[in-house]
């Protein structure tokens, strides 16, 4: 009997772009995510307050890389061209402003998407004296490539260059608000550092001589649950501009949810009525609930149930109550999440069976 919610993990972080296909290769190329668990072309019919209260065709491929960590779920708009912001994106500005990446060796990952011809920065250091740089994908998404080796944030040992998605760095309005929420809501309870500065690898990119506040949470618990496991421990990054003279925007102000850009972070959990609970006595309902809506949604060949709230600034966070997922779909064998023991990892031989949804090439 589960009496709590469980949340095992960061599944995914929703990315935005112009060109399913085409963004599928860069992320495989530079960050080994080529186990699609689905690829679905669909209205998006649960997310009308995001998309002007009318359903949006699209296509959504959840796509992970198995040496460990999060996925992305990488979204494309099929009935319109999506939108950029229609300003330049800063440091501090409300929202997901990067997705963290974890490497084992930043300066050998750093040489080699140079290499590779990719957009990098220099690499920096962290409070925790973790190396670090940032890379653009052909849509301008920036991601924080970051240092980490401890084992258990690791699922399998091989020769890709990253593993998945280790987090957020995300803009804020109230530092003392959204610690709260990151702490009461998803468990992120432990303070990593917490500083203020005109950082350096802040003010190279755009925001020269501003300060911000600066914190780094992390979980003290560790992540339990089927795919936990796989997923790994995350952390989250808050950053809060002080003085920054250029207006502070709402990244996603006045364009669709799925349109370019960090759309939400998702996270793999258990027991959804639980943490609608929760979230309603937090102070941060449900804006989209698919058990509510149609308890029999399905994605493709994954099943499940989500739900979206907000953070105290707007950022959307998603949560998904796996249910099914495909392994050798061509023989329909899919893993039943329903027959598992919802507190407890899954085998390792049983996580490792996803390397079946692996492809070589996505169709466009």
């Amino acid at each position: 009997m589960i009496d709590e919610p469980i949340i095992s993990g960061i599944q995914q972080v929703g990315i935005g772009v112009r060109d399913v296909a085409k963004a599928w290769r860069w992320y495989n190329e530079f960050f080994g995510t080529d186990a699609v668990i689905f690829d679905e072309k669909a209205p998006a019919e649960y997310m009308l307050p995001y998309t002007g209260g009318k359903p949006r065709n699209r296509r959504a491929v959840l796509a992970i890389n198995l040496q460990g960590g999060g996925g992305f779920e990488i979204w494309q708009h099929r009935d319109f061209e999506p939108r950029a912001a229609d300003f330049k994106v800063l440091p501090g500005d409300y929202g997901i402003y990067s997705c963290k990446i974890k490497c084992r060796d930043a300066a050998a990952t750093h040489k080699l998407f140079m290499e590779k011809g990719a957009s990098v920065t220099e690499i920096y250091q962290d409070p925790l004296h973790r190396d670090f740089f940032y890379v653009r994908d052909p849509d301008g998404n920036l991601f924080q490539i970051v240092e980490v080796e401890n084992p258990s944030c690791w699922f399998a040992k091989g020769n890709k260059p990253t593993g998945g998605v280790y987090g957020a760095v995300i803009g804020v309005a109230d530092m003392e608000k959204a610690i709260a929420f990151y702490r009461d809501m998803l468990g992120y309870d432990k303070v990593y550092s917490d500083q203020v500065s005109d950082f350096k690898d802040l003010s190279q990119q755009g925001t020269p001589g501003c300060r911000f506040r600066r914190v780094l949470l992390a979980h003290s618990k560790e992540r339990t649950g089927g795919f936990s496991r796989l997923l790994g421990a995350s952390e989250i990054e808050l950053i809060q501009a002080l003085d920054r003279p250029s207006p502070v925007h709402k990244i996603f102000a006045d364009r669709f949810w799925g349109e370019l850009g960090f759309i939400q972070v998702c996270y793999d959990i258990r027991n959804m009525d639980f943490l609608r609970k929760k979230a309603e006595g937090l102070g941060y309902p449900f804006t989209v609930d698919s058990v509510r809506q149609n308890p029999n949604f399905g994605m493709g060949d994954a099943a499940g149930n989500f739900a979206y709230n907000e953070d105290p600034s707007g950022t959307l966070i998603e949560y998904v109550e796996t249910l099914r997922v495909p392994v050798m779909k061509k023989w329909g064998i899919f893993l039943n999440l329903k027959r598992f023991n919802a507190n407890k990892p899954l085998p390792g031989w049983m996580l490792k069976a996803l390397r079946f949804t692996r492809k070589k090439d996505l169709a466009d």
